[in-house]
């Protein structure tokens, strides 16, 4: 019994101890990073990319060439810089002078911290795969990437559990002292049974004089509740959320080729995110705008792209004649960002209002080769956007017809509705 206290006293404490403060500290920099890898994909991986030259210079090691302090006022003002005559920034814009460093000033400090956090952590993880050759390097890449996937209330249901281990714990080894000492005094008085052959290995009687424990019964069963509970509040929690979701289109339409690449503009397709509650999905007519001379051919041996080829088979379109026919169809685009019915979202107040970007809520979509569901799309996910976004009035017309409906009210004058956007058809049609 004495050894049993002091493995309890000098292991299982300090381990305890030192799996809290790990956990803690790792899941901080791995919300660090994760956020870091957000802002990246929407602000920097249009011109730059960790590893290799893009239309910017490589980041890898960026953190190892330039201090901080440096690479604050770099992202966040990077022309001023230049102007001012630092010498590393017209180093810089010497090396680079087709691809100008653009300013963020909507980035805080916190935000571009974790985007060098972000960087650092693909530094670790391809330095680890190196060094652990690309079974290994995969296996942790994709642990790592599951672990930054992890939520909050995980990470905080696990760091209970801890406690929770820790202090049962200790209850048990204040009772094994007590044991000690009651059996220290009573030694004398109790004598040593005698087992048999039989009777020691009798382990089905053992698990029963176990299943009396009342003690080791009760903690068995508060895990098992803990773990069950910890389950099913995260399934009931993403009840609904499709994070992720990316079904089979009957085109595979690339937006890393047409947004990406060719640098169409978004709105160009989804024209009805500028003047309605909905972004719109382009008629097929729209497509033919280019590809009635676009046609891929140089890539299949002369013939027509296949999937350009289901465009013509939905218009009837006979690209020798380059007549319409009358059997025209629409495409079946599967749905992928679907907000419940009681969630009214107006793509106009966003986008022309707000100054929103399309990758603030879609991800960078120009990189993606198949269209994604990017963001959560919850509730907390709205709010939070919601409390963090500064609202910019100057030159807004919207504010501008506010702020001269409120001057009106404050003079008595007469005030309709329609001067506070009354007339909108997205009022009433939705």
């Amino acid at each position: 019994m004495r050894n049993i206290s002091l493995v309890f006293r000098r292991i299982v404490r300090p381990v305890s101890v030192a799996l809290v403060l790990l956990l803690v500290v790792s899941s901080l920099q791995a919300q660090d990073a994760k956020e870091g890898e957000t802002i990246f994909k929407a602000n920097c991986s249009s011109c730059h990319k960790v590893f290799g030259k893009f239309l910017g210079p490589e980041l890898a090691g960026v953190n190892e060439r330039h201090d901080e302090a440096w690479l604050l006022k770099w992202i966040h003002n990077a022309p001023a810089m230049i102007a001012s005559g630092d010498p590393a920034a017209l180093e810089l814009d010497a090396q680079y002078p087709a691809a100008a460093m653009t300013a963020f000033p909507q980035l805080q400090e916190g935000q571009i911290k974790s985007i060098l956090a972000y960087i650092k952590s693909e530094e670790e993880k391809k330095a680890a795969g190196d060094a652990a050759g690309g079974a290994t390097g995969s296996g942790n890449g994709a642990a790592a990437a599951a672990s930054g996937d992890a939520s909050n209330f995980m990470i905080i249901g696990l760091v209970a559990v801890i406690a929770l281990a820790f202090v049962v714990i200790l209850v048990l080894n204040r009772v094994i002292r007590t044991l000690e000492r009651v059996i220290a005094n009573s030694k004398d008085l109790i004598p040593e049974p005698e087992l048999t052959e039989k009777e020691g290995k009798d382990y089905l009687g053992k698990l029963k004089k176990l299943a009396k424990n009342k003690k080791l019964v009760f903690f068995a069963v508060l895990m098992l509740v803990v773990f069950l509970g910890s389950a099913g509040w995260k399934t009931l929690w993403n009840v609904g959320v499709h994070e992720g979701y990316q079904p089979v289109q009957p085109i595979k339409f690339s937006h890393q080729l047409h947004a990406g690449v060719n640098q169409i503009e978004c709105q160009y397709c989804h024209g009805g995110a500028f003047k309605s509650k909905n972004a719109s999905i382009p008629s097929a007519n729209v497509c033919m705008n280019c590809h009635k001379a676009i046609t891929a051919s140089d890539k299949y041996d002369g013939e027509l792209s296949p999937e350009i080829a289901k465009i013509y088979r939905a218009l009837d379109y006979n690209p020798e004649t380059m007549e319409y026919g009358p059997n025209q169809r629409p495409i079946e685009w599967v749905r992928i960002h679907n907000l419940p019915d009681f969630a009214y979202f107006n793509h106009s107040q966003h986008v022309v209002v707000a100054g929103v970007e399309c990758q603030t809520c879609h991800g960078p979509i120009e990189t993606m080769a198949e269209v994604y569901q990017y963001s959560p799309l919850t509730m907390k996910w709205c709010v939070d956007c919601h409390q963090k976004t500064e609202v910019n009035h100057q030159g807004n017309a919207y504010y501008d017809q506010l702020i001269a409906a409120h001057e009106k009210l404050k003079k008595g004058e007469k005030v309709t509705a329609a001067m506070l956007g009354g007339l909108e058809c997205g009022k009433c049609h939705y």
